[in-house]
Parts: structure tokens; C-alpha cells; sequence
């Protein structure tokens, strides 16, 4: 288990060498900006795998690319299969860039907020109420239904599986966030464990896995605890990496914590991760926005990998001690 920096999408040296003097390993690029109006170009990749590596790090996933790549495969749109192609077109680059994680989401209107909340100290976080969210106006003109979109998922996952497989590349998706029924007349349909279930069932294969955000899987109201989500998931090899940040609670309202402040257990999820095999990098996603911070969040998080760092230490010399 390896910590990480990410959720920036341009590798400057300032970005990289924070990263670097704080003791990452591994970094993720967020919608990297890189030209090309509705595919990548290898040679783009190329450049961004090697801009990190001259920090001593490793590009270790893409996650995201821009939305109107593939909104017309979410929404299953009369230009699907052109973004098909150029997905596959985009992915076997990513894969021959050396990069060998790309994560994606499947939420045609994005990551939704409310006003923020203050937290510890008065820092603010983001949150999310569901009695505002739902007032909110349609996002793609009409209401869909939860069978379209698991269709268009279906089919994507069908297609780009087995390229994924030929490439040598791993392909995770990001839980909806948050995870509600509908947002914008779209329904969120990975909002639950059991919706992840069945989407690794899809096409059974370790091309065909998951964007672990803790965050959004703590934030579901599902029933299930998010050690057992760990568990099940990191037991089979479908965790690839990560968004290691905590939450008030689950929906429908919640906000985000500092990531020892949250309702989750931090070190009991980071013991769960290691008793599961899991051998990834974690990231801390967002973090509150502090006292003369940055727009980025510096001091945030470097005070959340910094924590990361110590729980991935205790509980790796624990296991260790086991062990023996």
C-alpha cells in the first residue's frame, strides 16, 4: 500500500516536486489538459508519463477524461458510437504510455454540492442535502429511466473490456456521488454495493474494476458498512485505487470531514484494506478548505497524506508483527 497525490490536472514542477517532498510514490492526473478535441494522441501521453517521472514518481492513472468524450455513450446519444471509437482510441494509448490505470465515472451531470459547511475550527467542506438537490432543474433535457443507463453501461462495458484486456490496462469507475437515486432527471446508478455487484459481473475480468472512493461508498445508503465494501471488493482484486477522505454520515445529507473526523473508522478501513490483499495507492481526494490555503488545498493535503502515511505505516508493521 503506497500514498499518493492527485486531483490536479496539469504535472508542473510545482505540483510534482510538493508531491515528491511529501512523500508520495505515486501520482494521479485529474482530466489532464492535453490537446485533442475528442481523442488523446500517444505522444501527449507520453510526454505527461515522463514529466512525472523526472520527479522520481510514477504516473500510476488518468483518471477522467473531458466529459463530451463520452457523454453521448452515458446517455446512449445518436453519436455513441463515434465516442466509442475514439474512447478505445484514447484507452489503448493510455495503456501504451506506459500509464496502466484509467479511471472514469458515470454521471453524465458530475459530482453535485450544496452550500458548504463549516467544520472543525471553521474550515469548509463541501455537503451535500438532498432536499435542495432535488429542486434542481433537468440536466439533458428529459428524465431517463435506471434501465437506459444500465443499458448503455452494459454495452460499454462489454466493448471496452476485452480492448482493455488486449492493451494490458486496468479500467475502474467511480461510485455516483452523491449517491442518490436521481440527479437532474439522471438516475445515479452506482450509488450502491449491490449496483457494484453487478457491474463487475457485467464482464468478469481484472480490466473490469473499480475507482474506490471511500468517501461516496461511505456516504450510501445501503445497509452495508464500508469495511465490508472494502473487504468484498479488495478480496477479489477490484480496488485500484483509493479517494482515502471521510463524511459526516450517508445520504440524504452529509458532508465531508477532515479525514480523521469523519463517522468512518480510518484505521480500522486502512487494516481492512491490507487484511484484503489490497496493494494500490491511496489519494485524499478533497479535502476542507483552510486558513490561508490554497485554491488546491497545500496545506490540506499534506495534512491528509501525511495521515495516510502514518496509517499505511501502523498497520503494514502491525500486520508484519503478525505475521511473525
Amino acid at each position: 500500500m503506497r500514498p499518493g497525490f492527485g486531483q490536479f490536472n496539469v504535472a508542473t514542477p510545482e505540483y510534482l516536486q510538493f508531491a515528491a517532498q511529501f512523500g508520495a510514490t505515486d501520482v494521479l492526473l485529474n482530466t489532464p489538459l492535453l490537446p485533442g478535441a475528442v481523442r488523446w494522441e500517444l505522444v501527449d501521453l507520453v510526454k505527461l508519463r515522463l514529466s512525472v517521472e523526472q520527479w522520481g514518481l510514477k504516473l500510476s492513472a488518468i483518471e477522467n477524461v473531458p466529459p463530451y468524450f463520452y457523454d453521448q455513450i452515458m446517455l446512449g446519444g445518436p453519436r455513441r458510437d463515434e465516442q466509442i471509437e475514439n474512447m478505445i482510441y484514447t484507452v489503448r494509448n493510455i495503456a501504451r504510455a506506459g500509464i496502466p490505470i484509467f479511471g472514469y465515472n458515470w454521471m453524465p451531470s458530475h459530482v453535485w454540492r450544496t452550500p458548504p459547511r463549516a467544520i472543525r475550527g471553521g474550515a469548509l467542506a463541501t455537503a451535500y442535502d438532498d432536499g435542495i438537490g432535488q429542486t434542481l432543474p433537468l440536466t439533458h433535457g428529459r428524465v431517463y429511466t435506471e434501465d437506459e443507463i444500465w443499458s448503455n453501461l452494459e454495452y460499454w462495458i462489454r466493448t471496452i473490456t476485452p480492448i482493455a484486456e488486449q492493451e494490458g490496462i486496468r479500467l475502474g469507475i467511480h461510485p455516483c456521488d452523491p449517491p442518490v437515486a436521481v440527479l437532474g432527471g439522471i438516475p445515479q446508478v452506482l450509488r450502491s454495493f449491490a449496483a457494484y455487484k453487478r457491474l463487475i459481473e457485467i464482464h468478469p475480468s481484472d480490466a473490469n474494476a473499480i475507482e474506490f472512493c471511500q468517501g461516496t461508498f461511505a456516504e450510501m445508503a445501503d445497509g452495508v458498512d464500508i469495511y465490508e465494501k472494502i473487504r468484498y471488493f479488495g478480496s477479489r482484486n477490484k480496488i485500484l485505487y483509493v479517494h482515502f477522505r471521510n463524511v459526516s454520515g450517508v445520504v440524504p445529507e452529509f458532508h465531508e470531514e477532515f479525514v480523521n473526523t469523519g463517522y468512518v473508522d480510518m484505521y480500522r478501513a486502512m487494516q481492512t484494506y491490507c487484511e484484503s490483499g489490497f496493494d494500490g495507492f491511496f489519494i485524499d481526494d478533497h479535502v476542507p478548505q483552510t486558513f490561508q490555503d490554497t485554491p488546491w488545498g497545500h496545506r490540506g493535503r499534506a495534512f491528509a497524506n501525511g495521515y495516510i502515511q502514518g496509517l499505511i505505516e501502523a498497520v503494514t508493521k502491525q500486520s508484519a508483527r503478525v505475521r511473525d
